[in-house]
């Protein structure tokens, strides 16, 4: 077996073999095979495609060129939850909580942000004290203890991923479902729950911007989960505008706090809650979906899910006098209110443009290997359908650095269009594949 003969035929339409995927994913890890024949092999996939079976096996190759976590030690059914990324999302801080006290164990991994805004990851490290590496029997033992625990991925889980996403990130390859959903399910299986919740985002915030695609995406992502004896279920979600009112670190987790207090905004609101139903359905605690939702939207009024957040600081080690006073987290020393030119009813959002801003501002990367500001970001203070004044606040900058925050001033109008007529709210659950 030669990666010339695999990229011909591929190149020509034929169908790979697993032992060719494996060669190939091996090969390239171990770096017996060069970029640029991978790089050859992935352009004949982006136009050829891959079958069902293509996808699974590449997944597959992926999901064991590393570490596996093995979640047996833990008890009960695990629960994973995944975002394909967006602005403002921070569902993870507020869902896992409200399982966690449904329940259903949760042990996360996550990881940190490129583009936007920071990852989970980043998110969790805003807190100050907070511990995003714990030894596998501490891991272990937190979940079993107190149902939740929340982590930065490992270095050697799926390297031939990040070997491959990086390659394909330079070579205009990295727009095809089928390499997408195998760079993201390969992730998740290695990480051992054994049910996925996956949010999938359309929208101008989200990597697939039409409907379809994301729908095509979901799909493809829970035959390969159901195909690996995992119940995934994928959620289509709006991300058209913003999620919630914070795009930033510090910003996302003073705003995850306020919804598990019950005081959140109405759209964060909604999908933690539903990601939750479903979290807790496939963790065996009721017998639908919408009964799941029922029983987060008790965990959330009787305030067991913000709890759930407060023992989960504590325990990795983290300061839980935030939950109380939430100016403990940090602080920009900078702030810009953003002013409409006209009045009328906000339109629409450019969450892509927001997203920018915030990336502006600090709080988001360029590299994997640049400092973000935790305390940097946007608040939003009108969404789309609200009514709004001439000179009323749209929007606040916030960050630490005049040149960031000028730079930031300049792309935040562009986001909000203005009219006289009022519009129609997105809907923000668009559709529920796998239930």
């Amino acid at each position: 077996m030669n990666m010339i003969d695999i990229i011909l035929k591929k190149r020509d339409g034929g169908k790979l073999t697993q032992a060719e995927l494996r060669f190939f994913v091996k090969g390239f890890t171990e770096g017996s095979i060069p970029d640029y024949q991978a790089s050859a092999l992935l352009m004949a996939v982006y136009f050829r495609g891959m079958d069902k079976e293509e996808i699974f096996e590449l997944t597959n190759a992926m999901r064991y060129s590393g570490d596996t976590i093995d979640l047996s030690d833990i008890q009960g059914i695990k629960v994973d939850k995944h975002s394909t990324g967006g602005v403002g999302d921070k569902t993870t801080l507020i869902a896992a909580p409200l399982a966690a006290a449904c329940g259903v164990p949760v042990a996360k991994m996550s990881g940190r942000g490129l583009g936007f805004t920071g990852g989970t990851v980043d998110k969790l490290e805003s807190i100050p004290g907070f511990r995003t590496t714990l030894e596998p029997e501490e891991f272990f033992r937190q979940v079993n203890e107190n149902g939740i625990a929340l982590i930065g991925q490992t270095a050697h889980i799926t390297p031939a991923d990040k070997k491959i996403y990086a390659l394909r990130d330079v070579t205009g390859t990295v727009e095809n479902l089928g390499l997408i959903a195998s760079s993201i399910m390969s992730k998740k299986l290695a990480a051992g729950s054994d049910a996925i919740v996956l949010d999938v985002k359309c929208g101008s915030g989200a990597f697939m911007e039409e409907q379809e695609t994301a729908v095509e995406l979901g799909r493809m992502m829970c035959e390969i989960g159901v195909a690996a004896g995992k119940r995934t279920v994928a959620l289509i979600t709006d991300m058209s505008q913003p999620l919630g009112r914070a795009v930033g670190n510090s910003l996302e987790v003073r705003e995850a706090i306020e919804t598990l207090k019950g005081r959140g905004p109405d759209d964060i609101t909604e999908l933690s809650l539903k990601l939750a139903g479903v979290m807790i359905y496939l963790g065996g605690r009721t017998k639908t979906a919408a009964e799941g939702e029922i029983m987060a939207q008790q965990a959330l009024h009787s305030g067991a899910g913000l709890e759930k957040l407060r023992s989960l600081i504590l325990r990795q080690g983290g300061d839980a006098g935030i939950i109380e006073e939430t100016d403990r987290l940090p602080q920009p020393a900078l702030k810009k209110d953003i002013l409409a030119e006209s009045a009328g009813y906000v339109q629409s959002i450019d969450a892509k443009c927001v997203g920018l801003v915030s990336q502006h501002t600090g709080a988001g990367r360029l590299t994997r290997e640049d400092d973000i500001d935790l305390s940097a970001g946007v608040l939003l203070h009108k969404k789309v359908g609200d009514r709004v004044n001439r000179g009323e606040c749209l929007a606040t900058i916030c960050g630490s650095s005049k040149s960031k925050i000028a730079a930031a001033e300049k792309e935040a109008q562009k986001a909000f269009v203005i009219d006289r007529e009022k519009p129609q709210k997105p809907t923000l659950i668009k559709e529920v594949l796998g239930l």
